[in-house]
């Protein structure tokens, strides 16, 4: 009998003893995890700037780990996404309907940034005489068109996936997975490895993202300690509309995009804000971009609508840069009293629309589009050099808009194709062909 009653005593103990405090803060949500590494970071980096730049390599071991990951996620994905549509048509149909949303909004938003831009005034009286030209060093060479093809068709896609070449992969993954529909149930053996690919790879980017708060305890540290907050005062005004434009590209103009299209927005950006914030801080898009497309998934957007958009969205819709761009050429046109009428306007927009097509999902590649877009336009590099120094205050706002536009623009297209598929449904007779149809749809999601 006393045995049998010291039993539960001894067991009891362990459940009662409070858990340790390093415990508990692994057990925190990974966004307040992400919120107290900014707070450390900034104080860090203001305290001891030193070893502040030195904890950059935090930064650069997450944002290798994510990039390691994305390519092997990515690439399954599209191919079973594409191999698993009605046909080849439906291929092209998304494209085309992904395209042609990408198009209409960049350049929505692009005449809110100039108009934004135009309105304030922003860089008149500008310091632009003490901008350095050598901080632009190996970005000046613009976007060329030439290589963008090339990398796009690529010779050897293994070196493709060496050089981290996203949209190379894609391209290659589009024609593997319309030759997978193409020739059927042969392609099933190679269809179930690169499911096991994909689910291997999701469990890789699970780990991956506990360790964002290091990365972010990195990046925040550096960018202190590094940039600091000397050229603040004279480009706080460019900072403001750059911040207003995208508030307003966020608050009104995603929402009306949603209402059209029945989306539930809030509930869209409650599920991506954590990794809305990841992008902020590390400045790059492409460190969420495999975890994005699962929780777009959870959300209810069906995978080869999500796997198909939204790596193609990483490339063409850049709705945070673009605008960016905008109101930084509109700000070294005021301060180099260039031409800033309406058809000079119009001309930026239209030389952005093209230029900003094919963009990276890295930190900073604004700045390559930009001295391109200024060339273009006539506006010296020098002044192009003045907002570097603030460049990572507005890269992280432009980066974190850009995963929220993707999101936006994966859920749009996907329920463009529910609602086709309704309409289609509905002028249907409900006999055989609908019934016949039903278990071949129904068997893939329970596989």
């Amino acid at each position: 009998m006393s045995t049998s009653q010291s039993t539960p005593t001894s067991t009891d103990g362990p459940k009662t003893r409070p858990p340790g405090l390093l415990r508990r803060c692994l057990k925190m949500p990974i966004g307040v995890q992400s919120i107290i590494a900014v707070g450390l970071g900034a104080l860090i980096g203001s305290l001891a700037p030193s070893a502040g730049e030195q904890m950059k390599i935090l930064g650069e071991v997450f944002l290798n780990l994510v990039q390691v990951v994305v390519l092997p996620l990515v690439f399954p994905l599209i191919v079973l996404g594409i191999a698993r549509m009605e046909s080849v048509k439906k291929v092209g149909r998304i494209a085309g309907k992904a395209i042609l949303y990408f198009e209409i909004v960049t350049t929505v938003i692009l005449l809110i940034a100039v108009g934004l831009a135009k309105f304030t005034g922003i860089g008149k009286g500008a310091p632009v005489q003490e901008a350095d030209a050598k901080d632009l060093d190996g970005m000046s060479q613009g976007i060329d068109f030439h290589e963008l093809v090339l990398h796009a068709v690529p010779k050897n896609i293994f070196a493709a996936f060496g050089e981290g070449n996203l949209l190379g992969a894609i391209v290659f993954a589009l024609l593997v997975g319309v030759a997978m529909a193409a020739i059927g149930e042969k392609s099933e053996p190679f269809a179930s490895v690169l499911e096991s690919v994909a689910s291997v790879m999701f469990k890789v980017v699970g780990y991956v993202i506990r360790v964002a708060p290091l990365g972010v305890l990195g990046f925040i540290s550096y960018d202190v300690a590094h940039y600091g907050f000397g050229n603040l005062r004279s480009l706080l005004g460019f900072i403001a509309v750059v911040y207003a434009g995208l508030a307003i590209v966020v608050g009104v103009l995603f929402p009306l995009i949603a209402a059209i299209y029945r989306i539930r927005y809030v509930e869209l950006l409650k599920s991506i804000a954590g990794l809305a914030g990841i992008a902020f801080v590390t400045r790059s898009s492409e460190s969420v971009l495999a975890p994005l497309m699962g929780k777009l998934e959870a959300f209810g957007l069906s995978r080869s609508t999500t796997s198909f958009v939204v790596p193609l969205g990483y490339s063409f819709n850049t709705d945070g840069s673009v605008l960016y761009q905008a109101a930084a050429l509109v700000f070294l046109a005021n301060a180099y009293g260039a031409d800033t009428s309406l058809p000079a306007l119009l001309l930026m927009v239209g030389v952005l629309v093209i230029l900003s097509k094919g963009m990276a999902g890295v930190a900073s590649a604004s700045i390559v589009v930009l001295i391109a877009a200024g060339n273009s336009v006539g506006l010296p590099a020098e002044g192009i050099a003045l907002l570097l120094g603030v460049d990572f205050i507005v890269d992280m706002a432009r980066t974190g808009v850009n995963v929220i536009g993707n999101s936006l623009a994966a859920a749009v297209v996907d329920s463009s194709e529910k609602r086709r598929e309704t309409k289609r449904g509905g002028r249907e007779t409900p006999g055989i062909p609908a019934e016949a149809d039903a278990p071949a749809l129904q068997k893939e999601p329970a596989q």
